[in-house]
């Protein structure tokens, strides 16, 4: 496993490489060894993987140490990779992925000024996430965790000359920060109970002095504090504002932080540390209800959205919402499983957006209309006879997150909602958050499928003639996703249809450990309750379709300008104004306390009393000094006479 290294390695070199040359190289060149170079740590990735699964079971744990890195007091670290069932899932997922993301972007991003640049950054970002997924202790991983906040703020805010994209980088990386304070302080604590923060050590420590004590006040406020920079990195409420503003960045940018990087870091996190949640039942249950609340919460906007870009954010949040309520009623392998299905309809659904978006700017370019928005699925409509490949593309990924039989979206969701249905303590309450976030999910999907494709075109007029596929270099990652789509969820079969769970087999060596620590047990369903269950996880696919097809096929109603909207239509809209609130109830207070604490202590104590005070004093000090020097011989003659009888009075006093 020692060749593990270059996984990390590769990336580096492209940056590198496209960093000191890139300006001076053609584009395609640029692109290309940027893309060759991902493409290389994923086939290092499979080899991983494919020696981990010749090894037994319960050898399917490899520490691969590069160099010896922290040694202070009793804390020592090894800069090291931690090889096991978890890490190989993450690393294919986030190799394989953003190796056809970097393809799609040589077609993409042709034409910018900063081509080179744009390679640098998304070579950088995957990068930082393989650092975060391959270390084998907190602080690697935390590394990788501050390097993806990096990353996502320099290229969401990659075209930073527009303002409005240049504060959506700030913000991502300033709600980031939050969620950050809160793994230090668990990492402190960490340290301060166990003594070690390398996780092959710490969980058997955690299982032995918590592991009589479970829900103990020490490992809830960790496990919490945890929690707190997962729903940061993973967009859970109340941290999840900054990933519909993500869409700011570039398209391929947005598939790369909502499919292969940055927001699966905090899922991974937690089922990473799956030992310490087991001994906190009280966080498993706040874990649980988080997701299950925005699962919903997100879904719910998502319903009015009218940017295209802006329903697929709401879309991840929700479903991101799906993987941390499988993490908080114990199913963590049917967390990462929907982690990795949801890379593959999600990584299509923004490409394929990105196409219809970059069709459109061709068309809108044709008949020079730099005011229409190309983004917004009020000026499409009818496209599927213009771009009939994208179309079709698009759809495979709406009926893959729908939950519809036969996908990859529905092996996953099923697992998540049978496992939630299964659990005790809020399993009901959660099972049934996310069965009507799976009825609105559905809705909104075949929404904006039947506002963008069918219908007629409401482009400017004489604009649909521009309206073209794009080429191949971005179409052909997309048949690829769509196969993933497709046939993805397949290595994991609910055992009504099969007795043999690959995926939850593979990660089995993972968490075993996490339930023996508190002697936990999954709950089996019987058959014919499963079977009930996938019939009613089916029905609420169905619906959701179907009250779309009714409403914009059949009744061919048409999205409403944001005028138009009232009541609950414009509060969805809108958001829920919680941007807002969270401005007046947050950032202003502290913007003005700021100004207050500027005036008061800055301008007043330090500047005024310090620093001015300070100069004033001296200069009033020697300004009585300068007056006694006057130059005249006899009045120095005369202060010398006085110092001497001073000074005898003195002596004579004495």
């Amino acid at each position: 496993m020692d060749f593990a290294v270059w996984i990390v390695l590769f990336p580096l070199i492209g940056l590198l490489f496209n960093t000191f040359f890139g300006k001076k190289l053609p584009e395609k060149i640029v692109g290309w060894l940027a893309s060759l170079m991902i493409g290389a740590s994923f086939v290092v990735a499979l080899m991983i993987t494919l020696k981990l699964a010749a090894l037994d079971p319960e050898h399917r744990v490899v520490e691969v140490t590069i160099f010896r890195w922290i040694t202070s007091g009793n804390l020592t670290l090894d800069f090291a990779f931690l090889i096991d069932p978890l890490t190989s899932v993450m690393i294919l997922v986030v190799t394989g992925i953003s190796f056809l993301i970097h393809i799609y972007s040589i077609g993409y991003m042709h034409g910018d000024s900063r081509f080179h640049v744009f390679f640098v950054f998304l070579n950088l970002f995957v990068f930082f996430m393989l650092v975060l997924v391959l270390g084998n202790n907190l602080p690697i991983l935390f590394i990788g965790w501050e390097g993806v906040g990096l990353c996502s703020y320099l290229l969401i805010g990659f075209w930073w000359e527009d303002q409005k994209k240049a504060e959506a980088g700030m913000k991502a990386f300033i709600v980031n920060r939050i969620g950050d304070f809160g793994m230090l302080i668990a990492m402190f604590l960490l340290f301060y109970y166990l003594g070690t923060l390398k996780f092959t050590e710490m969980f058997p420590a955690a299982a032995h002095l918590w592991g009589h004590s479970v829900g103990a006040p020490a490992i809830t406020a960790i496990t919490l504090l945890l929690l707190l920079g997962a729903t940061g990195k993973s967009a859970q409420i109340p941290l999840f504002v900054w990933l519909p503003d993500a869409m700011a960045g570039p398209t391929p940018v947005s598939a790369l932080i909502h499919a292969a990087t940055m927001v699966t870091a905090g899922v991974y996190m937690i089922a990473r540390t799956a030992t310490l949640f087991m001994l906190a039942p009280t966080s498993m249950m706040v874990v649980a209800l988080i997701g299950g609340f925005t699962a919903l919460f997100a879904a719910t906007i998502g319903i009015k959205q009218m940017d295209i870009k802006k329903v697929l954010a709401y879309s991840t949040v929700s479903q991101l919402g799906y993987m941390v309520m499988a993490c908080g009623v114990g199913a963590f392998s049917a967390g990462i499983f929907h982690l990795m299905t949801h890379a593959f309809f999600k990584a299509l659904l923004f490409l394929a957006s990105g196409a219809v978006i970059h069709t459109m700017h061709g068309a809108l370019h044709k008949v020079h209309d730099h005011d229409t928005d190309p983004q917004d699925i009020r000026n499409m409509g009818g496209l599927r006879k213009y771009i009939p490949l994208t179309y079709w593309l698009f759809v495979i990924a709406t009926i893959s997150i729908s939950g519809l039989p036969g996908f990859a979206g529905f092996f996953s969701k099923d697992e998540i909602l049978a496992n939630a249905f299964a659990s005790e303590g809020v399993g009901y309450v959660v099972w049934g958050l996310g069965l009507v976030g799976a009825v609105i999910t559905a809705f909104y999907m075949f929404r904006l499928v039947y506002l963008t494709f069918h219908g007629n075109y409401k482009g400017p007029e004489g604009s649909a003639e521009g309206l073209k596929e794009s080429p191949p270099i971005m179409t052909a990652p997309l048949v690829v996703l769509a196969i993933l789509a497709i046939i993805g969820g397949y290595v994991g079969l609910p055992p009504v249809l099969s007795k043999f769970h690959l995926f939850q087999t593979w990660l089995k060596p993972v968490f075993e450990p996490a339930y023996s620590a508190v002697h936990y047990h999954p709950h089996h369903l019987s058959h014919g309750l499963e079977w009930l269950l996938i019939a009613v996880s089916v029905s609420a696919a169905v619906i959701g379709l179907f009250i779309a097809w009714l409403m914009y096929i059949k009744k061919g109603l048409i999205a409403k300008s944001d005028d138009e909207q009232s009541g609950i239509q414009r509060l969805l809209l809108k958001k829920y104004h919680v941007d807002e609130v969270y401005n007046a109830v947050v950032i202003q207070p502290l913007i003005d306390l700021s100004r207050y604490a500027w005036k008061i202590f800055d301008a007043g104590f330090i500047d005024n009393i310090l620093v001015n005070g300070t100069a004033r004093a001296v200069r009033v000090f020697g300004g009585g000094l300068r007056r006694m020097q006057t130059g005249i011989v006899g009045n120095y003659a005369l202060m010398i006479a006085l110092g001497v009888i001073l000074i005898l009075a003195a002596l004579m006093g004495r």
